[in-house]
């Protein structure tokens, strides 16, 4: 992993920790979500709905610009669209070898999420993550 994105992902963890309880990283992370700009209409469509989450969730990836990939995404549920956001924050603008190296499941454990999502939202988590690696060319 690149030591900028290390040094990002630790600033995202910091940022968590630095809230009190789980309550409080919920509502951080809802605000993650509405901090990021809806898709316009007509980006949401089919074929980039995220299948597998039980919340209406689209993720856009624009096309690579010099091997870093850009992601954008939205939800019509709260918390998941605050998960998209912490999504693509942790993998917008990074190479294929980063988007590999990153274990997002170790980050919401850091994070003090993991424990807190129901099992409904894991399934949709894992979703979004399996598109993110699929569209970078990661095969797991």
């Amino acid at each position: 992993m690149s030591p900028d994105t290390k040094s990002e992902i630790d600033g995202l963890i910091e940022e968590f920790e630095f809230l009190g309880d789980w309550e409080e990283r919920y509502r951080y992370l809802i605000d993650l979500g509405q901090e990021m700009p809806p898709l316009p209409e007509d980006e949401k469509t089919e074929d980039r709905r995220v299948k597998g989450c039980t919340s209406r969730v689209w993720l856009v990836i624009d096309p690579p610009d010099n091997g870093h990939f850009r992601f954008r995404a939205d939800s019509d549920a709260h918390i998941v669209k605050g998960l998209a956001a912490l999504l693509v924050r942790l993998y917008s603008g990074r190479t294929r070898e980063d988007i590999a190296a990153i274990e997002p499941r170790d980050i919401l454990a850091r994070i003090g999420l993991a424990e807190h999502l129901s099992p409904q939202r894991s399934n949709g988590l894992n979703a979004m993550i399996g598109r993110i690696r699929a569209e970078a060319g990661i095969t797991d």
